[in-house]
C-alpha cells in the first residue's frame, strides 16, 4: 500500500471489490491512510444491479464527507455514468481498457462500443469510443481509411449532438480532424475544448501532446510538458507513459526516451510498449537493443505493420542488411492479398534504401488519405535510415498539400 501511495503521490487509498450473483452486486470499500494502513472508512453495500450507479455516487459522496470536502446541498451526483443502462456502461468499461491496449484489441474494443450503443442509442461516451476505435484501426491500418475515418467521424459528431459537454466526445473529434481531415485549426480547437471540459482525461491530453504539439507544430518543450501532465494525472498509466516516451524520441532525446519507455514496460507489456521501446532505441542509434523490442513487439502483434516496418529500420541499421530487405519484401507480399498502409511501406523502403519506390508509397499514402501520414515526417526525421525520406522535395511537397504544415 506504500508503495502505491508513492507512485499516486496520495496519502490515503481507495480499496474494494465487486461481486456479482445474477442481478445482485455486493461492492466493499474501504479509505485507507497510506502512511499507517489505518482504516478511515469502510462500508459494504448489497444492491440491485440497476442501482450500481447510485451505489457509485453514494461512495464518492461519503468519501468526500469522510475527508470532509465541502460539498454543496443540490449538488449534482459526482459520477456520471452516462447511461441507466448496466450493460451499456460494463460494455464502454470493457471497450476502454481493450482500447488503451491496441493492437489485436482494437476490433474487439471496436465491438464492445457498438454493442454499449445498441443497448443505449444515447450513449453518448459509447459512441465517442466508436469514433475512437475507428479512428485507431485506420491508423493502424486495419482497413483501409475510406471504410473506417467516415464511420468514425460520423460516431464522434453523434457523441457531441448527444452530449456537446462531453469531453471525450470533443477529444474525438479532434482525433478525427487532425488524422484524416488534416485539418490542424479544428483539431487544436476541439483538443482545447476537451481540456475546457476536463482538464484531467488522459487520452486527450496525449494526443493534443503527441499529434497537434508534437507531431504537427513540432513545439516538442510544449509536447513533453503536456504529456508529464498526463503521467502525473494516471502514474500508473503505462499508456500515458508510452506517448511520453515518442514525444522524447522525437524530440530527438533518446536516453529520456528509453527511460520512459523503459518505466512504461514495468506498468504493463504490450505491443504498444514494445512498439514504444523499439522507436526510442532506435533513436538512440541502440540497434541491437531496437531490433530485440522490435521482434517482440512483431510477436505480440501478429507481425502488424507498425512493428514489422520499423523493424527494418533496426536490422538495417545493426548491419543485418538481408533481414532489413526480407521485411520490406514480405510487406510488399503482403499486398497482393490484402490492405497495407502505404506510409509503412514507404519508410520500410527507404530504411533498405530503395529511395525511388518509398517515395512511390508516399504519393499513394497521400492519395488515399493514409491517416499515419501525418507521422511520416516528424518519424521519418528522427530515425537516421528514413531521413533521407523525409528530406526529399518531392515527399516534402506532399505533406505540404496535406496542409499540416
Amino acid at each position: 500500500l506504500a508503495i502505491v501511495g508513492e507512485r499516486l503521490h496520495v496519502k490515503t487509498v481507495l480499496e474494494g471489490s465487486v461481486r456479482r450473483a445474477g442481478n445482485r452486486v455486493r461492492v466493499m470499500a474501504q479509505l485507507v491512510n497510506v502512511a499507517d494502513g489505518f482504516h478511515l472508512w469502510s462500508e459494504r453495500y448489497d444492491r440491485e444491479l440497476k442501482d450500481i450507479f447510485d451505489v457509485q455516487d453514494e461512495i464518492a459522496k461519503t468519501i468526500a464527507n469522510r475527508l470532509k470536502v465541502g460539498l454543496k446541498a443540490g449538488q449534482q451526483p459526482s459520477v456520471k455514468a452516462g447511461t441507466s443502462n448496466p450493460e451499456a456502461y460494463q460494455l464502454y468499461s470493457k471497450g476502454r481498457e481493450l482500447f488503451y491496449r491496441r493492437g489485436i484489441h482494437m476490433r474487439q474494443a471496436l465491438q464492445c462500443f457498438e454493442q454499449a450503443v445498441a443497448h443505449d442509442p444515447q450513449y453518448a461516451l459509447a459512441w465517442s469510443g466508436i469514433a475512437d476505435a475507428c479512428g485507431m484501426l485506420g491508423l493502424q491500418g486495419f482497413d483501409r481509411p475510406d471504410v473506417l475515418m467516415p464511420k468514425g467521424k460520423e460516431a464522434a459528431n453523434r457523441a457531441i449532438t448527444l452530449d456537446p459537454m462531453s469531453a471525450e466526445a470533443h477529444c474525438s473529434l479532434a482525433f478525427s480532424s487532425a488524422i484524416y481531415d488534416w485539418n490542424a485549426a479544428e483539431a487544436e480547437k476541439e483538443f482545447r475544448r476537451s481540456m475546457e471540459l476536463n482538464p484531467r482525461y488522459v487520452q486527450n491530453l496525449s494526443w493534443y501532446a503527441l499529434l497537434c504539439l508534437g507531431m504537427i507544430k513540432g513545439e516538442y518543450d510544449a509536447a513533453i510538458a503536456v504529456a508529464k501532465k498526463s503521467v502525473e494525472v494516471d502514474p500508473l498509466s503505462s499508456y500515458a507513459l508510452t506517448i511520453l516516451a515518442n514525444i522524447y524520441g522525437l524530440a530527438g532525446r533518446g536516453d529520456e526516451s528509453v527511460a520512459a519507455a523503459t518505466a512504461a514496460m514495468e506498468l504493463g507489456q504490450s505491443f504498444f510498449t514494445y512498439y514504444a521501446l523499439e522507436f526510442a532505441h532506435l533513436t538512440n542509434h541502440q540497434f541491437e537493443q531496437a531490433a530485440a523490442a522490435g521482434e517482440m513487439a512483431m510477436a505480440l502483434s501478429g507481425r502488424h505493420v507498425w512493428a514489422t516496418s520499423l523493424l527494418s529500420a533496426a536490422y538495417a541499421g545493426s548491419g543485418k542488411t538481408t533481414e532489413a530487405k526480407a521485411i520490406y519484401a514480405e510487406l510488399m507480399a503482403r499486398t497482393a492479398t490484402g490492405y497495407v498502409q502505404p506510409t509503412f511501406l514507404a519508410m520500410a523502403a527507404a530504411a533498405v534504401g530503395e529511395a525511388e519506390k518509398a517515395v512511390e508509397h508516399a504519393c499513394e499514402a497521400f492519395r488515399i488519405r493514409d491517416p499515419y501520414l501525418i507521422f511520416l515526417k516528424p518519424y521519418a526525421g528522427a530515425l537516421a535510415r528514413n531521413r533521407q525520406l523525409a528530406e526529399d522535395p518531392r515527399v516534402k511537397e506532399i505533406l505540404a498539400k496535406t496542409g499540416l504544415w
